[in-house]
């Protein structure tokens, strides 16, 4: 039987901050929409406050997350114990989009760290935080984070990335508008410009 608590106390905070991997999963309200789950990893979450946590959205081929948050804002966030004791924990609520030429992007940017694959920040404003026990969850022993990302952006270089946001992050696979500097940027007939 799971814990539900009303903040994230020092303990949720220490298991967090062990974490080398978390999930997020989103959906849209379309009932034959896709739902969506990414695993997330590079030390890219942080803890902003007793209910308020936020992670670096790094560039990808896809922009559910992103794209269902833009709609409707409901978000998951799910942290399972891969070593040491069992444990599953999840921060449900709401979260929102931060792009770069926001008005908030600012506010947040400095307290997370920043690649150059950085597409967006996801702040999630929990609402409910409940923990179960992850007796299925398999051990597996952490080696390092990949370094596919940071090269892949080295060798694309900024214009190179820009061009891959407005080809893969213009909109979802279920047509919702994606990043708001290419998703806006459409003609009439809702092509891309």
């Amino acid at each position: 039987m799971g814990s539900l608590f009303p903040e994230l106390n020092a303990a949720l905070r220490d298991f967090i901050g062990q974490q080398k991997m978390f999930f997020v999963a989103t959906a849209p309200l379309a009932a034959d929409g896709h739902v969506n789950v990414s695993p997330k990893g590079l030390d890219c979450l942080r803890i902003l406050g007793p209910k308020t946590v936020a992670y670096v959205d790094f560039t990808g081929s896809g922009i559910e997350t992103v794209a269902h948050l833009r709609e409707n804002g409901r978000l998951t966030i799910m942290f399972c114990a891969f070593q040491g004791p069992p444990r599953i924990l999840r921060l449900r609520g709401r979260g929102h989009a931060i792009e770069p030429n926001d008005v908030e992007w600012d506010t947040y940017a400095g307290q997370l760290p920043q690649l150059d694959s950085t597409r967006a920040i996801v702040v999630l404003h929990v609402e409910m935080i409940a923990d179960s026990c992850g007796y299925g969850i398999p051990l597996y022993e952490f080696k390092g984070d990949r370094t596919q990302l940071p090269a892949w952006c080295d060798r694309k270089g900024p214009e190179g990335i820009a061009e891959y946001k407005a080809t893969k992050n213009r909109q979802s696979i279920d047509g919702l508008p994606g990043l708001k500097h290419f998703a806006d940027r459409q003609t009439a007939d809702g092509q891309p410009t």
